[in-house]
């Protein structure tokens, strides 16, 4: 793994980029090769989780059900969040917690991976053991992630589109994205100190 002193920095704060989106965005594929690129470790919150547990997400759900995996889940992030810079990829309910959302705010910089539901379906069909897909109907129960977590996600710092482009294509992209989320970031407060926009105000 390489050494977080290693971390290559981006324009603006040395802070985490944490990847959102529901299940089949990508997060994990797009991270590693993300953390690969800036020379940061990359951390799957998930198996981060499982660690902790000593078991399965799936054992975490049929054993103490949907509130105690969340109940973990936030503390679990809130820890990772407490170390320096890497790439995390989170679960698709995490960014769904107000004090979770608040930790990646404080502490990250949160980048959605936006899918349309045509994609889910077909990635979430390679995998059997997520959970909330089990035993039921997919594109139904994805139909109601979306419509039920898309407008939370869009509160993210960032959002990039996700398609059907080569991984290697998609994190090029999303590495954009962030670049010039946080060039503008950094940007305010010169603006403001020339007399343009308010420090704090969003750039157009």
């Amino acid at each position: 793994m390489p050494s977080l002193d290693a971390c290559e920095p981006l324009a603006g704060p040395e802070r985490s980029i944490v990847l959102v989106g529901l299940m089949g965005a990508g997060k994990s594929s797009i991270g590693r090769r993300l953390g690969a690129g800036l020379g940061c470790p990359f951390v799957d919150a998930d198996r981060e989780i499982e660690k902790a547990a000593g078991c399965t997400i799936e054992d975490i759900f049929e054993r103490h059900g949907e509130a105690a995996f969340r109940d973990g889940e936030r503390r679990v992030i809130a820890r990772l969040l407490g170390a320096p810079r890497q790439v995390l990829a989170t679960g698709g309910g995490a960014f769904m917690d107000p004090r979770t959302r608040a930790t990646i705010r404080e502490r990250g910089v949160s980048v959605w991976l936006r899918a349309d539901l045509e994609l889910l379906v077909r990635r979430t069909g390679r995998r059997n053991n997520r959970p909330l897909l089990k035993g039921k109907d997919r594109r139904a129960i994805l139909q109601d992630l979306i419509e039920e977590r898309y407008p939370v996600y869009a509160e993210a710092d960032v959002a990039v589109d996700i398609d059907d482009s080569p991984p290697e294509v998609t994190t090029k992209r999303v590495r954009a994205a962030i670049e010039a989320f946080q060039q503008a970031q950094a940007e305010q407060p010169d603006m403001a100190a020339a007399g343009g926009l308010p420090a704090g105000d969003p750039v157009p």
